[in-house]
């Protein structure tokens, strides 16, 4: 079976838990189940190569979403009846990142973009009123989330599986700890 990691906002597959996923497979030697797409910024066409890649594989994969990356893996256990694993989710993602309107840089890498309207109209119209298919929904939150309000996600997310975590922070400092309860899920 495969393990999608998809990436959060402005981030790639070269993020800490991107990496520390695929090394993880790799001891086990079970690296080519890895599969982390450098997603483009705009959020159709970022769902739209997730859906893609999804389609391409013979059998269903699990999902790990990070951050804006959990926002994805929720829509994507909507429309394709899968299991994912949301480490501190994005809840109703252009409320959040109205912010960050405006001139945006790669975490891991040289590219920028303009964040726009556009972007933030985009998130809204991919957005769900509540998860489909909570039964297939491990949420995984610190409460030191400095990023994002972890209570939202623990309401948004209440009737999905939960392991809520004192502390930590927005890369979920955690992580690799949890990587053996991520694969039996």
């Amino acid at each position: 079976m495969s393990l999608i990691y998809i990436h959060g906002f402005n981030s790639s597959s070269l993020s800490a838990k991107a990496q520390e996923t695929k090394r993880w497979l790799e001891a086990r030697r079970r690296g080519n189940e890895w599969l982390c797409p450098d997603l483009p910024h705009r959020p159709a066409q970022a769902v739209q190569v997730l859906e893609t890649l999804i389609q391409s594989l013979p059998e269903k994969p699990k999902l790990i979403g990070s951050s804006l990356g959990g926002f994805y893996a929720t829509i994507l256990v909507a429309r394709f009846n899968i299991k994912a694993v949301l480490i501190n989710p994005a809840v109703h993602p252009a409320l959040v990142l109205r912010p960050a309107l405006g001139r945006q840089k790669s975490w891991h890498g040289e590219s920028y973009y303009d964040f726009t309207q556009a972007h933030l109209d985009e998130l809204n119209a991919l957005d769900l009123i509540a998860p489909l298919c909570p039964e297939n929904i491990l949420l995984m939150q610190e409460t030191g989330d400095e990023v994002l309000n972890w209570r939202d996600a623990v309401a948004y997310y209440r009737d999905c599986h939960q392991l809520i975590f004192r502390g930590g922070d927005h890369g979920f400092t955690r992580f690799r700890n949890v990587l053996d309860l991520i694969d039996k899920f």
